[in-house]
């Protein structure tokens, strides 16, 4: 090979930007486990512990991952600031059953 030439960028091109790799699933306890490349975790934005949503398409030959969208931490403060004078409700009576006691 040639020392002058370099590798291109990206060692797995495909049609319009996309990114293609061969992989392997292999036993994991139960389950079956892949590995996803470097490049392509990189590209959508996870790493070790992100959640993914898997989805077997109709057809049985396609599996789709999107990333979850992590769910919004709330402050005590956040929540309270919302509460309203036309949101909130009157106190509610439930009544006592049993030996409760209150």
């Amino acid at each position: 090979m040639d020392d002058n030439k370099t590798a291109p960028t990206n060692p797995n091109p495909c049609k319009g930007g996309n990114f293609m790799s061969t992989i392997t699933a292999q036993k994991w306890g139960n389950s079956l486990g892949i590995r996803i490349p470097k490049e392509a975790a990189a590209r959508i934005g996870i790493e070790p512990g992100s959640e993914l949503e898997l989805e077997v398409l109709g057809d049985g030959n396609t599996i789709t991952l999107k990333t979850k969208k992590p769910k919004k931490k709330y402050s005590l403060d956040e929540l309270l600031s919302q509460i309203t004078a036309e949101n909130r409700h009157e106190e509610l009576d439930f009544g006592r059953e049993g030996r409760e006691l209150l």
